[in-house]
C-alpha cells in the first residue's frame, strides 16, 4: 500500500510540475530572445543572418524605432529588391480593409454594432438556422461573425476571367479546392473562427456605402493621403520592380489575381508600408487619417483562442504589453511561399515589417522573434516554439521528482 500511495504522490506531482511548465512557457519564461533587450543593432544582425540563411527568393525587413525607420534589409540573391520593391501581402490585405471600414466609422456613414445586411442591396447572406441580423459589422472584423468557411481565395490566372463580387461571394474559390460557401453556421457572436467570407462582405459594404469601387476608396482615403505610391490592387506581375514568386526551393512560381481584394489582394513595398504602419503609431509624425481613440479600438480583445486574447477589429493581437494593451497588425500568407509580417508596439512606437517569397513562414517566424525581444512573452502564433520550451524544464523537473520517489522508496525498503 505505501508503494502504490508514493506512485501516486510521484504522478500526482509529476502533473503539478506540468502546470507549472506550461504556465511558464506562455510567459516566455523558458525561451530567450535572439538579442538583448533594447539592442536594435544586435537584434537587426540577428534577423538578417536567419534571412540570407533561410529564404530562397526575395526578402524586405524594416524596423522602426519611436516612430521612426531605424534598419532596413533588402535580399539580393534574385531581382535587385530594394525599398519599392512590391510584394503580395496576402491576408494583411485585412488590416487594410479593417481600418477602411473603421473609417466609415468614424466618418458616421456607418455603426460598428449594425447589422450588415442593413447595407447590402447587390448581395445577401443566405438563409440559415441562424439571424443574419445578428452578423454586425464588429462581428465580421473580429471574425465572430458564425462563418466557418475559413478562406484563403484561390489562384486565377492571368487566362481566367475574374468573378464579380457578388458571384465570388456566392461561390467563392478556394486556395484548399475544397467547396465553401460564406454563410452563417454557427451562432454569431459565440466564437472566434478565421473567415476571408467576413472580409469579402466588407469588400461589398465599402462599396456599398461609398457608391466607389473598393480599389478606389483605398486610393483617395489612405494611398494618396499617406503617399503610399507603390501600393496596390492589381495583378503584381505587371508591376514594375515586382519581387516575383518563388517557391520554398526557390525556383520561380506563377503570379495569380484574386477576387478578392479586401482579403488578399493588396500588394505593396515595405517604404509604402511603413507609412501606413507609422501611421498606427501613437504620436509619430505622420498623416492622421484614423484618430488616435478608432486605433486604439481596434487592438481591445474580441476573439479568443485557448483563453488566449488573438484578435481585435481586423488586427493580429500577438502578446499582451506591460499596460494591458497589446502588439498588434496583421499576418499573411499564400501558396506557394509568400509571406508577409507588420507589427507595432502602442508603448514605445517600434515596429517591424517584412516582406517575402521564397518561405511559407519566414516573415511569420522574424515577426514571432521580434515580439519575444520586444516584451519577453512568445507570439500567439508561434505555439510551435513556445510547446518546445517546455520540454527541457518539464523533463529535468520530471527526473528530479522521479529521483525523490525512487529515493524515498530505497530508505523505505531499507528501514524494513
Amino acid at each position: 500500500m505505501y508503494y502504490i500511495k508514493l506512485t501516486m504522490g510521484t504522478l500526482i506531482a509529476a502533473f503539478f510540475w506540468l502546470g507549472f511548465v506550461v504556465t511558464g512557457a506562455f510567459y516566455g519564461w523558458w525561451m530567450e530572445p535572439i538579442a538583448s533587450p533594447g539592442d536594435t543593432k544586435e537584434f537587426f544582425q540577428s534577423v538578417s543572418q536567419i534571412i540570407e540563411s533561410e529564404n530562397q527568393g526575395n526578402a524586405a525587413l524594416l524596423l522602426i524605432e519611436n516612430g521612426e525607420i531605424a534598419a532596413e534589409y533588402y535580399s539580393k540573391s534574385r531581382e535587385d529588391v530594394d525599398r519599392n520593391t512590391v510584394f503580395s501581402t496576402a491576408s494583411m490585405s485585412k488590416w487594410l480593409t479593417a481600418s477602411a471600414v473603421m473609417k466609415l466609422i468614424q466618418d458616421g456613414s456607418i455603426g460598428l454594432d449594425d447589422s450588415v445586411s442593413n447595407y447590402l442591396t447587390r448581395w445577401q447572406l443566405p438563409s440559415s438556422q441562424f439571424d443574419n441580423n445578428e452578423v454586425t459589422i464588429r462581428r465580421l472584423l473580429s471574425h465572430t461573425a458564425g462563418f466557418t468557411d475559413g478562406l484563403g481565395f484561390g489562384d486565377y490566372s492571368l487566362d481566367e476571367e475574374l468573378p464579380t463580387l457578388e458571384e465570388s461571394l456566392a461561390s467563392p474559390r478556394a486556395s484548399s479546392e475544397r467547396e465553401v460557401k460564406i454563410a452563417v453556421e454557427r451562432q454569431p457572436g459565440s466564437e472566434f473562427i478565421y473567415s476571408g467570407g467576413s472580409y469579402h462582405i466588407l469588400e461589398l459594404l465599402i462599396e456599398e456605402v461609398t457608391s466607389m469601387p473598393f480599389e478606389e476608396y483605398m486610393q483617395v482615403t489612405f494611398f494618396d493621403p499617406l503617399g503610399m505610391t507603390r501600393s496596390t490592387y492589381s495583378y503584381i506581375g505587371g508591376i514594375e520592380n515586382n519581387a516575383g514568386s518563388y517557391d520554398r526551393d526557390g525556383q520561380a512560381a506563377a503570379m495569380y489575381r484574386y477576387a478578392s481584394s479586401a482579403a488578399t489582394g493588396f500588394a505593396t513595398s515595405s517604404s509604402d508600408l511603413a507609412k501606413f504602419v507609422i501611421a498606427q503609431i501613437p504620436n509619430a509624425s505622420a498623416v492622421n487619417i484614423l484618430d488616435p481613440s478608432i486605433i486604439e479600438s481596434m487592438r481591445e480583445p474580441h476573439g479568443k483562442t485557448l483563453g488566449l486574447n488573438v484578435w481585435g477589429l481586423g488586427t493580429i493581437l500577438y502578446s499582451a504589453t506591460g499596460s494591458n494593451d497589446f502588439l498588434f497588425g496583421h499576418d499573411g500568407g499564400n501558396d506557394p511561399a509568400i509571406n508577409s509580417t507588420a507589427r507595432i508596439n502602442p508603448e514605445n512606437g517600434d515596429a517591424i515589417i517584412m516582406l517575402e517569397t521564397g518561405h511559407p513562414s519566414l516573415a511569420t517566424n522574424i515577426g514571432s522573434h521580434w515580439v519575444l525581444w520586444q516584451t519577453g512573452y512568445p507570439d500567439v502564433l508561434d505555439s510551435d516554439s513556445t510547446i518546445k520550451s517546455m520540454y527541457l524544464p518539464f523533463l529535468i523537473g520530471f527526473l528530479l521528482i522521479l529521483i525523490a520517489s525512487i529515493s524515498i522508496g530505497f530508505r523505505r525498503s531499507r528501514q524494513a
